[in-house]
């Protein structure tokens, strides 16, 4: 099968019409025409339908041209693996949670870009089920995502999964509220000196409520959950208003009217990690990225 023919397919499926394609590659109409059915005629398979006075995609040719995107993908890997000497360039999409965009990726975009120039980055800020469903669907390059100790993630196959970071988290409380017995300590004993407590849980991913639920049912009651919210400040500015309790991350600076309990046995950690397809590790951006993204690079230098 001629790879350059399976362009004119993938191309004529993103743009709609051979026209297009032919501006797009600078060839003329008739060029894409005949490639296309000499594609056609490889596989002796319809691959497009007359439309009015266009073309459509047949199912098989639908088909194909999905294909078409992961294998000229993979012979456009192969092609910069063996010129592992070119100047890295492309457009590497990234989609992550925002602490690790701010505590991760920022730090190594202005390393990528004082490095590799024509390297170019976008970002999207995205709770860790929607980043991992985008880089299912080729949409992003690399997942920035994250689970916890107490209730870890599964990955789907084909993926590539490495470690960066993990931070410890406690629960956040009012300061007016009473302290308990084991204020630092016990999860389970904290968690049940707050059992009448509505409980603050993020309202785009299910971790954090997992982690609520299970050290709850430890303590032997089953948690209120009063309020959803994404953002760790929106989080703080309930718990200081006196409506409810949650976790935070100890690390994370937190306001004036909020106090953190410590947990432990079990501790809570949550763990941040990079994702992406297998197979496509070798595409020099996002090699690069996933090098200065392990945790034992210094992206100073």
């Amino acid at each position: 099968m001629d790879t350059r023919r399976l362009l004119f397919l993938r191309e004529l499926a993103r743009l709609g019409s051979m026209h297009e394609v032919a501006e797009e590659l600078s060839v003329t109409t008739s060029t894409v025409s005949q490639q296309i059915a000499a594609l056609a005629r490889e596989l002796n398979s319809n691959l497009i339908e007359p439309d009015g006075r266009r073309v459509r995609l047949t199912p098989a040719g639908r088909r194909l041209a999905e294909h078409a995107v992961t294998i000229l993908a993979a012979v456009d890997a192969a092609r910069l693996d063996l010129n592992p000497d070119a100047e890295p360039a492309g457009t590497l999409r990234v989609a992550g949670f925002a602490t690790a965009i701010r505590r991760s990726l920022l730090p190594i975009h202005a390393t990528m870009a004082r490095r590799h120039p024509k390297i170019r980055m976008l970002i999207r800020e995205q709770e860790p089920a929607e980043s991992l469903v985008l880089l299912a669907s080729d949409d992003i390059d690399l997942a920035l995502v994250y689970d916890y100790n107490l209730a870890p993630a599964g990955f789907q196959d084909g993926v590539d999964v490495i470690p960066m970071w993990s931070a410890s988290w406690s629960l956040g409380v009012p300061v007016a509220a009473p302290a308990g017995r084991h204020e630092n300590g016990d999860a389970a004993s904290i968690f049940d000196h707050f059992r009448d407590s509505p409980w603050i849980v993020n309202s785009r991913n299910t971790a954090d409520e997992d982690v609520v639920r299970i050290i709850a049912s430890m303590a032997g009651f089953e948690p209120q959950i009063g309020h959803r919210a994404d953002s760790l400040e929106l989080v703080q500015d309930l718990i200081v208003a006196g409506m409810g309790v949650g976790l935070l991350p100890t690390d994370h600076p937190t306001a004036a009217g909020v106090r953190l309990c410590s947990l432990g046995d079990p501790a809570v950690y949550l763990r941040a990690r990079a994702v992406s397809r297998r197979g496509h590790n070798s595409w020099p951006p996002l090699a690069l990225a996933l090098d200065l993204l392990r945790p034992d690079r210094d992206v100073s230098r």
